[in-house]
Parts: C-alpha cells; structure tokens; sequence
C-alpha cells in the first residue's frame, strides 16, 4: 500500500505542475520584432529567418503565447489482446470460462492548445496537452474491476489535409486504480493484475473534423497498455486496441480560425547544439527467480538506483539524438534460490555486490514538444556481473520540464523488448541548453 501511495503522489505532483501550464502561457513570448532580435537564454535567433513583411500590428501576434482552452469527451470501445491464459480463459481446474475479449472506456479532458498561425502552433503542428480522467470496464468486474485512468496527455497535427480536416496523434500517460487485482485466496487466477494500483501508457491516432467554431469531431484508433511496472506479482499486464469517438469544445477560440495567414511560414531558425543529460532514477521491483524449470515469486521487493548521461545533438526544434551512458544497481540481478524442505520457508539469497552492477551504452532519440520530451533508447550492458545483467535492453521515456535547465523523467526500462525491468522514476538536468524556448 505504501509504494501504490508513492506512484499516486507522484501522478498527483505532475498533474498540480501541469493545471499551471496555461497560466505560464498566458504571456508573450516576443513582445516586437525589434531591430536587435537577440535570446537572453543562448538560443541564438538569426533576425534573418523570421517572418518577413508583417502587416502593422501584426509582429506580435506571431509570438503570442495565447491558449485556446478545450474540453473533450470521448468513447472507445476495444478488443483485448489474449496475451495470457488469464484473458484467454484458460484456468488450471480445467473447468472452460468465457474469455475476457472487450473493453469500453469513456474519457473526459481539459486542455489548452496553442493558438493558430503563431509561432508555437507553426513550430508544433497546433500542439495541446492537459489532464484526463477515464472510466474503464471489461466486462468482468469480480474477477478484474472497472478501473479509473487519471492521466497527462499531448497531441497534435501529423497532416494537414484541409483547413478544417487533420490527421492528429495523442498519447496519454497517468494511473489507474479500482483493479481487482490477484489473490491467493480469492481471486487465484487473475494473473494479469498483481496490485490495485497500475500504470495506464495509451497512444492513439484520428482524424479532426472541424465542425464549427466551437466544435470538433474526433475519429481513429488508440492503443493502451495497463501494467504495474513490475512493482508487484504478478505482472502480465494488459493489452487493449479499440476505435475512439469523441467531442470537442473550444471555449475560446474566434471567428478568424479558419482565416488566410498573413504571415509568411519562416520561424527563427533553430541554433544546433550538443546538450547534455544527467538523470539520476530509484524504484523498486519484484523478481521471478529461477527454480528447476519455473519461475518462483521473491517475497523481497528490491532497490532499483542508476543515472544515465547523455550527449545530445539538437538537430532542430522538435528532434535530438545523442548516446548515452547508464549506470544501474539491481538489488534483484542475479538473485538465486535453493532446494528446501516443503512445509518450510523457501529463502532466497543476494549474490555479491559486483553481480548487481552494471554499466551500459545506449543509443537515444527524443520527440521534442513544448513541456513534454518522449525518448527512446536502446542499449547493452558492456560491464556487468553476468547473469541477469548480461542484456539487451530498451528504455521508454518521458522527460516532464519543470525549468529550462531541470526535468522530471518517468522510464521504463525492458528486456528483449518484452521482459519487465523496472521503472525509472527520477530527476534530471540538461547543461549547454540553447534551445529556445517560445512557450515558457
């Protein structure tokens, strides 16, 4: 219960940072296009690439930081993948149950979206972003709940087709609760959920029907997986893909939505530069342990500590690449167990402190948007202890600013591309940052 509370407080600090962001936004990010367009903060903006013939009153209006807030609601019914007996409906007394095959969901949002013809909405395709709460059912309710999503999410444009029809992407990233999750005594086969409290990782596309200045139509499909990052056994996870219908309601957005641009497309050319990243992460996790031919749950939660440093090439505004240096002690690498009396304990022993650190080299690609940075990596250990360390491994992360130097960074870290690792949940801070910043 305590380590579920922990994943709450977090959730629950990055959606208090995140109710601030449209009033960080309210202002203006160049006031006048002067005769000395300069960056305070190192970016570097060339007075050469911005726009070029603005009509008077105009340069302003470019650089505003002005938000168009919207509220959303949305349905999306889902199939669900069987990627365990659980789901499948294949229990071990052999009596046959009805598979667990569809979801439905309704969602409901806030969020504040970049206002049209700016810089910020040329830059990141009319990006918005805001909090969600979801109302999941499965169908099962006693065997595995009707849980409840709070969660962050972003989008934006991926194509334009006409001024009033868009192609859009979405993720959502937050908690769920209200799982039934197993029990050794009650619920002996959901081995799809271990705890009451899971992560919820969702990513959608659809098509944006502009219905009027107030209203649009949304259309696609969404992706969502639902895991405890392997805090708690057992962890199968689950996996759902489905169609999504929503509405949306623009409060403030105006007349001229749909106008010509007055202004040319040049936005100030973005300064390349290395910068670099220091992350230091904790969690905890559980381990199955390997035991003649099966894998037997540890009692022991273990202690997850490392740091990853990164060199970055900014290639522009809205991708940088770079390698990375990870450091990482596993307090379950390499744990191990022996023969023991039935009827009596089953102890499991730690292996000496070398054999629980590792030192790795990963290649990383991050997708850049204003307050939100998600990365990928990929990476091998080339020091390690052997055993458990000796990996692949692969890092999903999303990196949430809290100034321009310093960020919070969410991870996940996997094995063969389907092995749970274990979470990464820290801070971080970028030097030799010279990236301009438009939205804060």
């Amino acid at each position: 219960m305590k380590r579920e509370m922990r994943m709450w407080r977090v959730m629950a600090s990055l959606g208090a940072m995140l109710s601030l962001f449209p009033i960080l936004s309210a202002g203006i990010c160049l006031n006048k296009i002067s005769e000395n367009v300069t960056d305070t903060a190192g970016g570097g903006y060339d007075k050469k690439a911005l726009p070029e013939k603005l009509p008077p009153g105009k340069d302003s209006l470019f650089f505003s930081r002005r938000s168009i807030h919207r509220i959303s609601a949305e349905v999306r019914p889902g199939y669900i993948l069987p990627t365990n007996s659980f789901l499948r409906g294949e229990y071990s007394d052999g009596i046959p149950r009805s598979p667990i095959r569809n979801s439905f969901s309704a969602h409901l949002g806030y969020s504040f979206q970049f206002d049209p013809n700016t810089c910020l909405d040329r830059i990141y395709g009319g990006a918005y972003q805001g909090l969600g709460l979801a109302y999941y059912t499965f169908g099962e309710p006693q065997q595995i709940g009707n849980p409840l999503a709070f969660y962050l999410f972003q989008g934006a444009r991926v194509y334009q087709f006409s001024p009033r029809v868009s192609l859009n992407y979405e993720w959502n990233f937050g908690v769920s609760t209200g799982w039934k999750p197993y029990d050794p005594f009650y619920n002996i086969y959901n081995i799809t959920m271990g705890s009451k409290v899971n992560a919820y990782m969702n990513v959608n596309f659809y098509m944006n029907w502009m219905l009027s200045r107030q209203f649009d139509l949304t259309t696609g499909v969404a992706l969502s997986h639902f895991s405890n990052g392997n805090t708690k056994f057992p962890n199968a996870g689950l996996n759902n893909v489905g169609l999504k219908v929503g509405l949306v309601y623009n409060f403030n957005r105006k007349n001229d939505y749909l106008a010509r641009s007055w202004i040319r497309t040049n936005i100030p050319q973005f300064p390349r530069h290395i910068s670099y990243d220091l992350v230091l992460f904790g969690s905890w996790r559980r381990k199955g342990v390997a035991f003649g031919e099966e894998q037997v749950a540890s009692p022991e939660a273990y202690t997850v500590l490392g740091f990853n440093f990164a060199p970055m090439y900014n290639l522009g505004y809205k991708v940088r690449a770079g390698v990375s240096l990870d450091g990482v002690y596993d307090g379950s690498a390499n744990v191990y167990t022996e023969d023991y009396i039935v009827g009596t304990k089953q102890e499991f022993f730690k292996p000496p402190l070398r054999k629980q650190l590792a030192l790795g080299l990963s290649a990383r690609g991050e997708y850049i948007m204003p307050y939100f940075t998600v990365g990928l990596g990929l990476g091998v250990n080339v020091l390690h202890g052997g055993g458990d360390l000796k990996a692949f491994y692969q890092i999903l992360a999303l990196k949430v600013e809290v100034t321009r130097g310093s960020f919070l960074h969410i991870g996940y870290s996997l094995q063969n591309f389907h092995t749970p690792n274990f979470l990464m949940l820290g801070i971080g801070y970028r030097f030799n940052n010279k990236y301009p910043s438009f939205h804060r």
